[in-house]
């Protein structure tokens, strides 16, 4: 086959290029009579054991061996890139949605640009550039948004005619496409001989390879890695890389305590031809068709062209495994809807002769995000997979951020967006995993406009309240696993329409959020929001406070009942969660977190507080219901339920008392709404839930009650300049950098994580400054909307990007929050951005392409509103945990 051959050719390369690894792994003899030697034996120790010898195994170990560790080990189970590595189509593309993936393809295709030279292995390194074609002008949108990223990152991108795609591929039928992006930067390489490369590489720097050696589990004790068991023996080491591709799962369950690494591999078919009577030229860019579901590029002289069908074929559901994977059956009536969109767009190849349809396992990942980092459950445990058909192009970046995140600590960029901590154990069922992978394979190619919602895996995690809600016109949004409303269809509104309304422009829910929106100003609302993390710390001295003090910003030492918005900071200052803790007793405090900080919150803590008896953390995110009453009625709804005072000098703001509301005790009332509006927080034992909110939605009525969505809430936290965790604040992000240095008490008595940075800021200043962009003339009802993403300028120079953005039916405009940055416009060097550089500049919004005005201003700011607020109602600074 040719694909064998392809394998074959790499294998002699590679080692002819390298005998120091020969040396190391056990000599074939050339007749099949004689008994092959025992190989090289394992060492009895390292620093590190890596697991999986493809691109991501090989690109680890290199990075590592390039950072200065040496002792390092790397195993494969069969031969090295003789796992998915050598099947991938070899496309190296730019072109990605987010921030994070794209600045991995970008540095992987400098690296393998230079890679054969580095190493004397030839990688096969060909800059083809890349056409994305669009078919609809929706299409169209999402490439332009696309470019705009590229092209403020640097990397050479345009948006071009059908004609100009003819030019560039005359092969390419253009009669259906409205437009396409070019990248010419992209590239093709031999993947195979791309991790032979860094083997090389790793290998001359020390580390040791090991084929066919199989990893049969992992050893923990006290929580931590100390080795690895092998077929060949054991290994004790102080580092496991799990980079085991779509073995990952299994091999994370192998182990003592298991690591919960979610994915599931599907067949992914592709096409190679013999070449055609005039071979078509080794630098023809390659071609993506995602209306068509199919990618070409040249191979040879002849053409690979793959693709993610609609109805994609799961396999290894029960865990059946390959020591090599060997080529799947063919199966053309499956591909048939494939090969009929690729006769459409290169109708010259109907006489192409086929040599093979290729058919190998992909494996894919729950959001369509590939998985790193360390496990929350074990420290010393590293993993790498799940690259959702795109290892090749990120398989140097990704490398490289998982050798920095073991070396230093933390990774040079914010990775959280593929953090496996971002998934809880429930992700973790095969059901739902064979159910997700099967909606996210199409997913590869669907157009994704903002806001779109997963369809599998729904109705996991629920409120008591669901059914109720539900009943009312509810409709959800999912995270973590956490079913969450959107907002309420009122009575009579075409629900199947509003329901597939998918856009780039104003979308068909905007009457409704504006209506919820009014009601939360102007009487009162209900948002069920018992998605957020919470926790419970207590001990029997003063150990919970101590703890707390030093691992918070803010100062926790307040008076029982007061509630405080605080940073749980990393030692660069920067935000590894946003929360609010309530104190409920002298050594007892409650923290609430955003809905996504479930799993990483709890590993953060549990790594950082002392390992005393005396001092426990419970998790209690399941145990309360969480309503928050929103509006200048709320205090009355409240205050007739629970004949209580309720006025402001009964319940300041920031404040925390347990209450009976209705018949039900032991309610955890807070005044606080993380909206600014002024309203309270109910926290609910769950079995109570319903009761209360049947009281509240019945005793509201007079006071003109009504349900609300996050979109309202997005609205309001987004006028009123509130960050939001996982969007806005980030590990990256500090205090200082954003105006919330008032959350922060540098000078509290005692050290706290974080504290030199923020000093060291406090002195220095800061080179970013988190800022609100008002648009001045985009017309919301004509012009594309901002999401997220959009590329800032001031004075016509690239700034910084927007974190999150929303209408404001306040102020009747979109509002944008985002950082900017200040650059040497001669030596691009990072200068510090001081108040009058923000306020000076003439600021526009990039919208796919297009260039929108807007007003800058800093947080805090002199209200925007015509009407006064209540001081204790400016005081409700807190973030927005969505």
């Amino acid at each position: 086959a040719a694909g064998m051959f392809l394998r074959l050719l790499s294998d002699v390369r590679w080692r002819a290029a390298n005998p120091k690894w020969r040396r190391t792994t056990c000599s074939r003899r050339s007749t099949s009579s004689t008994a092959e030697p025992h190989p090289v034996s394992l060492p009895a120790q390292a620093q590190v054991v890596i697991c999986g010898g493809g691109i991501m195994g090989t690109s680890v170990a290199y990075h590592l061996s390039k950072m200065g560790w040496k002792d390092i080990v790397l195993l494969e189970q069969g031969r090295l890139a003789a796992g998915t590595t050598r099947f991938c189509a070899g496309i190296v593309s730019t072109a990605r949605h987010t921030s994070i993936e794209l600045k991995m393809a970008d540095y992987s295709n400098k690296l393998y640009q230079q890679l054969e030279q580095e190493t004397g292995v030839k990688t096969g390194y060909t800059k083809t550039g890349s056409i994305s074609l669009a078919q609809n002008q929706d299409r169209l949108i999402s490439l332009k948004r696309i470019a705009s990223s590229l092209n403020v990152m640097g990397i050479p991108c345009e948006i071009i005619t059908p004609k100009q795609v003819a030019r560039l591929h005359p092969l390419i039928n253009i009669h259906d496409l409205v437009g396409a992006m070019y990248v010419p930067e992209d590239a093709l390489v031999s993947s195979a001989n791309v991790s032979l490369a860094l083997a090389t590489a790793a290998s001359r720097n020390g580390v040791q390879i090991h084929e066919r050696t199989s990893v049969s589990h992992v050893s923990v004790q006290k929580g931590r890695v100390t080795g690895v068991e092998t077929d060949r023996g054991q290994i004790q080491c102080q580092y496991f890389v799990n980079c085991a591709g779509q073995w990952a799962y299994e091999l994370g369950h192998s182990g003592e305590e298991p690591v919960n690494i979610p994915l599931h591999a599907c067949e992914h078919f592709y096409l190679l031809t013999h070449p055609l009577k005039e071979p078509l030229a080794s630098n023809l860019p390659t071609i993506v068709d995602p209306d068509g579901r199919i990618y070409i590029r040249n191979w040879q002289g002849g053409i690979l062209s793959g693709g993610f069908e609609k109805n994609p074929k799961p396999l290894f559901t029960e865990g059946r495994n390959q020591l090599e994977i060997q080529n799947l059956q063919e199966d053309w009536d499956h591909f048939e809807p494939l090969l009929s969109a690729l006769l459409r767009r290169m109708p010259d190849l109907e006489a192409l002769q086929i040599m093979q349809l290729v058919n190998c396992p992909e494996s894919f990942t729950p959001d369509m995000r590939c998985i790193m980092g360390e496990s929350p459950t074990v420290r010393g445990y590293f993993v790498l997979a799940g690259m959702n058909s795109a290892g090749i192009s990120y398989g140097g970046g990704a490398g490289k951020y998982l050798a920095e995140w073991m070396v230093n600590g933390y990774p040079s960029e914010n990775v959280w967006p593929l953090d496996l901590k971002r998934f809880g154990t429930l992700q973790s069922s095969r059901t739902f995993l064979r159910h997700r992978v099967m909606e996210v394979m199409p997913l590869m190619c669907d157009l994704k406009v903002p806001r779109w919602d997963f369809q599998t895996g729904r109705q996991l995690r629920t409120s008591p309240l669901y059914d109720r809600l539900d009943a009312q016109g509810a409709r959800w949004m999912e995270k973590h696993g956490f079913e969450r409303v959107k907002y309420f269809v009122p009575p009579g509104k075409d629900l199947l329409d509003l329901d597939q309304s998918k856009t780039f422009y104003k979308p068909d829910w905007f009457d409704i959020v504006g209506s919820e929106v009014k009601c939360c100003k102007e009487a009162v609302c209900v948002i069920d929001m018992s998605s957020f993390t919470k926790f419970e710390i207590s001990s029997t001295g003063d150990q919970a406070l101590e703890s707390l003090q030093y691992l918070f910003s803010n100062d926790l030492d307040v008076p029982v009942g007061h509630v405080v918005h605080t940073g749980m900071l990393n030692e660069k200052g920067g935000y590894e969660n946003d929360c609010s803790i309530a104190r409920l007793s002298k050594r007892s405090f409650f923290m609430i977190s955003p809905t996504d900080q479930q799993v990483h919150c709890w590993a953060w803590l549990k790594n950082r507080l002392p390992d005393d008896s005396n001092l426990t953390m419970e998790d209690v995110t399941w145990k309360y219901t969480a309503l928050n009453l929103i509006g200048p009625r709320a205090v009355d709804v409240l205050s007739e339920l629970s004949y209580a005072p309720i006025t402001p000098e009964h319940f300041p703001s920031l404040f925390c008392k347990e209450m009976s509301v209705g018949y039900a005790n032991g309610i955890r009332v807070m005044s606080i709404t993380h909206t600014g509006e002024p309203g309270f927080m109910l926290y609910i034992p769950i079995e109570y839930a319903l009761h209360v909110y049947n009281e509240v939605m019945n005793m509201g009525q007079k006071y003109g009650i009504r349900n609300a969505g996050y979109y309202a809430l997005r609205s309001l936290r987004i006028e009123k300049f509130f960050a939001f965790w996982g969007q806005d604040l980030d590990a990256f992000t500090t205090p200082m950098e954003c105006g919330r240095e008032f959350q922060v008490k540098l000078e509290k008595g005692m050290q706290f994580v974080g504290q030199e940075a923020l000093l060291e800021q406090k002195q220095n200043g800061v080179y970013k400054r988190f800022t609100m962009f008002i648009l001045e003339d985009h017309d919301t009802d004509m012009d594309l909307w901002p999401w997220w993403g959009e590329p800032i300028f001031r004075n016509g120079r690239y700034v910084g990007k927007t974190t999150s953005s929303a209408y404001s039916y306040s102020l009747e405009r979109h509002v944008c929050l985002g950082f900017v940055q200040h650059f040497d416009e001669k030596t691009g060097e990072e200068l510090v951005v001081t108040t009058d550089f923000i306020n000076q500049g003439e600021y526009e919004i990039d919208i796919a392409g297009q260039r929108f005005q807007a007003k800058a201003k800093l947080y805090p700011f002199s209200s925007l509103f015509t009407h006064r607020r209540r001081k204790d109602e400016e005081e409700l600074s807190g973030y927005q945990r969505e």
